[in-house]
């Protein structure tokens, strides 16, 4: 029951007039579920005008159209009526006209045929049609590719990237096309699809070019091949040019099983933004509610809010709220951890006052549920700020949260063991001090979610590594760049607090993963492609290591450092696997930190393990 582009576009309002008033008959037995206007009036339709008073000496007529269909949702399909031909149909009468050189000027067009010019009908065509340059470039560098794969049975990540970027430029439509592509053959060597992708988070190198990323990442993500829902997504602009990528880096979490829920909001309202592109505002999976990327947007007007960045934060956090509320949560009560993105045009004297806002709306929400007269269980969520060139609408601020979503409302049960008595094994020469608890933040979920942000700054830094530093780092004097074996010694420290953290706190890194790493050699721009994936059977989601670019040590050998300390790792713990290989994504940053005042770490870990 409802409009059909299908069948409904094209035809006169007087033909549809008595399925019109039959729609509405239909829908006012359930006024709280459904409504519509005969006349369109709640946006239930458009009209193009072919005839009216104000045309004095003549009508439109068309002579050949084109139904193209926008969206391919099965509940709301979204299709625009495109006129290809029209002529002009003299009017018998025109005594409303005095205008005797407009009435000759339309006499003398009355027989020409019109035909609508500028417009390629081949860029019209409905999003998930193959596109044969995709297909060209696969056919190109599959002989290159090799898929390996474990029989987990849980979550896992797929990542993508373009390195090497001194062959002829592709722009950003061409490189994005070849990592969707990629990644979707990946899930098809998994025996999956778009349907269980859970969350994307899209980074691309220019915000300018946001409208040519959607319409690519529409060509792949659709309503057709998502039907219970597409992803969730946040989509930012970072320095991937400057770190040596190509100009998109796509991150995507898969579950393999299709019990996600999704939230959907396509159409204006006054209580939440509708999606900017072709996503889903939250994603509920496994008791973990992943939301969208959030910015201050008024919804009826989706435009951003005046005042700055502390206003679009608190419009941002209301919008939140409000997506929160339909899954029968509060961002007060149920976050885990927010992600603030803050775009470098923030003024720098605006920078501290926006965690003091988050904190204060937070605790504004707590107090309210208690004026109602719940008390609900509360979550202590960590924080990580991310400095960015830009963000989708030049908005100031993106937050991105995740909650916790129990199944039932009860208390989680505490774990039978005493985690003060556990005791993380010393490795690679660290022991335990007490400035280490100043590097971490963690949200604990016992026995169910463990999420940490490590934050290393020069000052971690300089203890870290203290008998190569000179004081120059404490003073944030990047002029003295780090060594090799410094960040060495920093990554093992990064792995070994990771390690310490997870283990008080009964996670474990044995059986968690099994991570690939696979190079792809692009023949014919002679790049690299590079994406990882790991499977998950007990603890680890994600691991993100946030690096500016100007840290001033190669991609590679920072990958390199981190994947062989991990190794060390493994085999200090007696060759369990700990993953083998690479178990993380690097992300580049313009600078990351645990206060959106001071964003100058040189490495950020951003940990999410979750026991299935």
């Amino acid at each position: 029951m409802g409009l059909d582009p299908a069948k409904h576009l094209g035809k006169e309002i007087a033909f549809l007039e008595p399925y019109l008033h039959k729609l509405k008959e239909y829908v006012s037995a359930v006024p709280l579920l459904y409504g519509i206007n005969v006349c369109g009036e709640g946006g239930e339709y458009e009209t193009l005008t072919l005839d009216c008073p104000l045309f004095q000496n003549a009508r439109i007529m068309l002579d050949d159209f084109q139904v193209v269909l926008h969206s391919s949702d099965s509940i709301a399909p979204v299709g625009v009526l495109h006129p290809l031909k029209f002529h002009l149909e003299s009017k018998q009468s025109n005594s409303l006209s005095g205008n005797n050189k407009t009435n000759d000027l339309c006499r003398e067009n009355i027989s020409s045929v019109f035909e609508v010019q500028g417009v390629n009908l081949e860029e019209c065509k409905a999003p998930g049609e193959p596109d044969p340059e995709v297909n060209d470039l696969i056919e190109v560098s599959s002989h290159r590719l090799h898929l390996s794969k474990t029989e987990k049975d849980n979550t896992f990540s797929i990542c993508c990237w373009l390195q090497d970027t001194s062959g002829p430029p592709t722009g950003l439509q061409g490189d994005l096309k070849l990592i969707l592509r990629q990644i979707e053959l990946q899930l098809e060597g998994c025996g999956l699809g778009w349907e269980h992708v859970l969350y994307i988070h899209l980074y691309i190198s220019d915000m300018d070019q946001f409208t040519q990323a959607n319409e690519t990442y529409v060509r792949f993500i659709t309503q057709d091949k998502c039907p219970f829902g597409v992803p969730s997504r946040s989509t930012i602009e970072l320095p991937l040019i400057q770190a040596g990528l190509g100009r998109a880096y796509v991150e995507v979490l898969v579950a393999n099983d299709q019990s996600k829920r999704v939230l959907h909001v396509q159409s204006i309202s006054c209580w939440a933004p509708s999606c900017i592109g072709p996503y889903s505002q939250a994603t509920l999976h496994k008791e973990i509610l992943h939301m969208a990327g959030q910015l201050g947007l008024d919804p009826p007007t989706m435009t951003l809010c005046d005042g700055g960045s502390t206003a679009e934060l608190e419009s941002a956090l209301q919008n939140s709220e409000a997506i929160a509320k339909c899954f029968n949560c509060s961002i007060s009560t149920s976050a885990i951890l927010f992600v603030v993105y803050c775009s470098t045009n923030i003024p720098l004297d605006e920078r501290p006052k926006i965690h003091d806002n988050l904190d204060t709306f937070a605790k504004q929400l707590k107090l309210s549920h208690l004026d109602k007269g719940t008390k609900p269980e509360v979550l202590d969520p960590i924080f990580l700020y991310i400095l960015v060139p830009d963000l989708p609408k030049r908005a100031l601020v993106e937050i991105k949260p995740i909650l916790y979503v129990p199944e039932t409302m009860e208390t989680p049960e505490e774990t039978s063991c005493q985690l003060s008595s556990i005791v993380a094994p010393t490795s690679f020469g660290f022991q335990p001090a007490d400035w280490h608890d100043s590097c971490i933040q963690k949200c604990v979920i016992p026995g169910k979610i463990c999420a940490v942000v490590l934050s290393i700054t020069s000052v971690v830094a300089m203890k870290i590594c203290s008998d190569s530093m000179n004081a120059d780092w404490s003073n944030n004097n990047h002029q003295n760049f780090l060594t090799e074996s410094q960040m060495k010694r920093i990554s093992r420290f990064c792995i070994f607090l990771l390690n310490k953290t997870i283990i008080e706190n009964d996670f474990s890194w044995k059986d968690t993963m099994s991570y690939i790493l696979l190079k792809v050699r692009k023949m014919l721009f002679a790049q690299k492609v590079y994406f990882g994936y790991w499977f998950l059977d007990l603890s680890l989601v994600s691991l993100r290591l946030y690096f500016p670019p100007n840290l001033h040590v190669p991609l590679e050998t920072l990958s390199n450092l981190f994947a062989d300390g991990f190794k060390e790792l493994d085999q200090m713990n007696g060759g369990t696997k700990v993953g083998g290989k690479p178990i993380f994504n690097l992300v580049p940053v313009l600078g990351a930190g645990i206060s959106a005042a001071c964003t100058n770490d040189i490495i950020t870990c951003e940990l999410f393990a979750r026991k299935s």
